[in-house]
């Protein structure tokens, strides 16, 4: 993987050029490289199998450059990349994709700015994710499929079926998934803010599935650290765990339940549904669901949700954004009132610019400019990576939700009384568009029926389907939990800490037979 000191030359010796450039008007250089290394799993006990496939190792570095350019119609901008070149001559060819590319932008003010403040963090990757060679990758994986086996084989429910831990293999044992850990290093300098700045980020995941074919049972589990301290492959007995809950799960019908979300699928919705909402640009484009509401109660008085990318500790923490301003902590709701949004700096400065500004958010831009904030500006891909080869987008880092009042596990269960543990869903997705707060995704497993404030019996998988608007879902909490659960989504770049939320009032559709069948 490339070092820290080759992208710092090439940002430095890049913005050194591009200064020399008559048409110049503004440049940001910005060089990076990403280690990803991923192990999938593949345990099957009826067909040969190798337990741990395809451990691979993936490496890209490169540059990008951002340029404003006098021309004589204007200023125009431009981005251009350049892939396994981190010469002067790769900011050349860069320069001139950026040229051919440019184009008039009436909403462009200038590039980022120094924003105050310095970074909170410094030194905070792990330097043995840095390190971590195929023989790590590989042990990893393989810790995380003999817990999930030491699971199954020590179940006292499993041996009364089978008779012995070998027996127990004889029940169609399945175990799928992946163990990732991504290795990210970037450098950045521009016009505005000269000084070369570099940032180092690692993280490490595991999203694993178990299944007992024969029982018709399903159970997942997963994981999300910055440190491989954090990492003990717990994400395989969690989902041998939760297949074995699931045996002999059942039917109920369709309706209005109370419910305890669980910290997957708050995730899911957050992911999916709220938070496209609480982008700036969604704002600035008039499709939020949140529309004219700034300083409106939006949820339950008890909700509080927010981002913040400098918390020490947390697994997507980065010292600075990949547009080289601080990370920082940005409230979206407080007290159930919607008090921010997430921001790169270019839809931070046209939002304060946009005539309709007021209108579009419920209050004056200007007056809330800290709370809008571009400390959100990453460049990232699908499930991690600071990418030299694409502009800033607005990412959320950790993204966190709490309770103003928090209640232990047990004390949501009572609140539910009777209704259902939504533990995992998928296919969760917007039903006529963002704006609209619609969703909808399938109940696929970690999910039990609740009777009498206890969890009784699990749920069938794939024979309910949530019909939900994110309205009602945030103004009908009956409780929020006392622990927050890191979690990610596969090939997501945002990590959610979320406790289980008890919700009255859910609609849930029963969905026919036919379905059963699909995992």
């Amino acid at each position: 993987m490339q070092p820290l000191s080759n992208l710092r030359r090439t940002v430095r010796d890049g913005l050194a050029y591009l200064r020399t450039q008559s048409d110049v008007a503004e440049a940001e250089v910005f060089a990076s490289a990403n280690g990803n290394l991923t192990v999938r799993l593949n345990y099957t006990s009826r067909i040969p199998s190798n337990g741990v496939e395809e451990p691979k190792s993936l490496e890209s570095y490169g540059l990008g450059i951002r340029v404003a350019f006098d021309t004589p119609d204007g200023v125009k901008t431009g981005f251009g990349s350049e892939p396994a070149d981190l010469s002067v001559e790769g900011v050349k060819r860069a320069l001139e994709k950026a040229r051919r590319g440019a184009v008039r932008d009436n909403e462009y003010v200038s590039l980022p700015r120094p924003a105050g403040g310095r970074p909170a963090l410094g030194r905070y990757h792990d330097p043995a994710i840095m390190r971590m060679g195929s023989n790590g990758m590989v042990r990893a994986g393989w810790q995380t499929v003999e817990r999930a086996l030491e699971v199954f084989s020590t179940s006292e429910e499993l041996l009364n079926v089978a008779g012995s831990p070998e027996g127990v293999r004889d029940l169609g044992v399945i175990l799928g998934g992946d163990v990732v850990m991504l290795q990210e290093r970037m450098s950045i300098a521009s016009t505005h803010m000269p000084r070369v700045q570099t940032d180092e980020s690692t993280m490490v995941m595991a999203f694993t599935t178990a299944m007992l074919e024969d029982q018709a049972a399903k159970g997942s589990g997963w994981s999300v650290s910055s440190a491989m301290s954090g990492f003990a492959g717990d994400p395989g007995a969690d989902a041998a765990r939760n297949a074995i809950r699931a045996i002999d799960g059942k039917r109920v019908p369709g309706g209005a339940y109370r419910v305890v979300l669980g910290p997957q699928t708050l995730t899911e919705i957050l992911e999916w549904v709220l938070m496209p909402s609480l982008y700036l640009d969604t704002f600035y484009a008039g499709a939020s669901t949140f529309l004219g509401k700034w300083g409106q109660q939006v949820a339950s008085p008890d909700l509080g949700l927010y981002d913040d990318g400098a918390a020490a500790g947390r697994a997507a923490s980065k010292a600075i954004t990949d547009e080289g301003l601080p990370t920082g902590r940005t409230d979206l709701i407080r007290d159930g009132v919607l008090v921010g949004a997430l921001a790169n700096h270019y839809d931070h400065q046209r939002v304060l610019n946009d005539p309709k500004g007021r209108e579009k958010l419920g209050v004056d831009p200007g007056d809330v400019a800290a709370d809008i904030a571009p400390r959100n500006g990453f460049r990232t891909g699908r499930g991690g990576g600071r990418n030299f080869d694409s502009p800033p987008s607005t990412t959320p880092t950790n993204l966190t939700v709490e309770g103003a009042r928090q209640h232990s596990h047990q004390e949501l269960l009572r609140m539910v009384g009777d209704g259902l543990y939504i533990g995992r869903i998928w296919y969760t997705y917007p039903v006529n568009g963002i704006g609209a707060g619609d969703f909808s995704g399938t109940i696929v497993g970690d999910s039990y029926l609740i009777e009498g404030g206890r969890i009784t019996s699990p749920l069938k998988p794939n024979t309910l389907r949530m019909n939900e608007n994110v309205h009602n879902t945030l103004n009908k909490v009956l409780g929020i939990g006392d622990r927050q659960v890191p979690t990610v989504r596969w090939a997501s770049d945002q990590v959610a800490w979320t406790p289980e939320v008890a919700v009255e009032d859910f609609h849930l559709g029963e969905i026919g037979d036919y379905m059963e069948q699909v995992f």
